[in-house]
C-alpha cells in the first residue's frame, strides 16, 4: 500500500487517510486525527519541521540504535477501530509495537518503510477501484469531487456515528 493522499471526509469534516494498493486500485480510508494528519501531511510535502515531532523522534532512536523499520502494517479492525504494528528490528533482535494506523503510517513515510494492510481488514472496509467510464485510472482518484462522491455514499464499518 501507499499514502495516496488525505483529504476530509464531507460528512463529518474529520481527516481520512487514503492508501492505495497500486497493484488492484483498492483503496483503503483510515479515519484519522488532526495532528497525524498534520504529521503525514509534512512528510509528504517534504515540509522539515524546525524541531522533531514525535514521529521524527521515534525513527531517530531507532537510527542511533542502529535499527531500522521493516514494515508496517494495519493488523485488525475491531468495533470500527484500526490496529496497526509497527515491524522493526535493532542489531539481531526483531520487535514489533503495537500502534495506531495513522502514527504507523506517519513513521513510515518518515523510515522509509513499506506499508501493508492485512487482507481481512481490506475485505472489510476497502473501497473498490473506480470503475471504468468513471475516470481514467490515477486521474479519477485525484479527481476531488469523484472523492467527495465516493466518501459520500461509503459506510465505514460500524457507520459513521461511531468515528468520532
Amino acid at each position: 500500500m501507499k499514502v495516496h493522499r488525505l483529504v476530509l471526509d464531507p460528512n463529518t469534516k474529520s481527516p481520512i487517510v487514503i492508501l492505495l494498493a497500486e497493484e488492484t486500485g483498492v483503496l483503503l480510508p483510515i479515519w484519522i486525527g488532526i495532528f497525524e494528519a498534520h504529521a503525514i501531511a509534512m512528510k509528504m510535502e517534504d515540509i522539515e519541521s524546525p524541531r522533531p515531532m514525535t514521529h521524527d523522534l521515534l525513527s531517530n532512536a531507532i537510527q542511533v540504535m542502529n535499527g531500522m523499520v521493516d514494515r508496517v502494517e494495519v493488523v485488525d479492525l475491531v468495533d470500527n477501530t484500526y490496529f496497526a504494528r509497527v515491524y522493526f528490528q535493532v542489531k539481531d533482535q526483531r520487535f514489533s509495537l503495537d500502534s495506531r494506523p495513522s502514527d504507523a503510517i506517519a513513521l513510515a513515510l518518515r523510515a522509509p518503510s513499506p506499508i501493508f494492510v492485512a487482507n481481512h481488514v481490506l475485505e472489510k472496509s476497502k473501497i473498490d477501484p473506480i470503475p471504468e467510464g468513471e475516470g481514467d485510472g490515477e486521474a479519477a482518484v485525484d479527481d476531488d469531487e469523484k472523492w467527495t462522491k465516493l466518501l459520500k455514499n461509503y459506510n465505514p464499518p460500524g457507520g459513521r456515528e461511531k468515528l468520532n
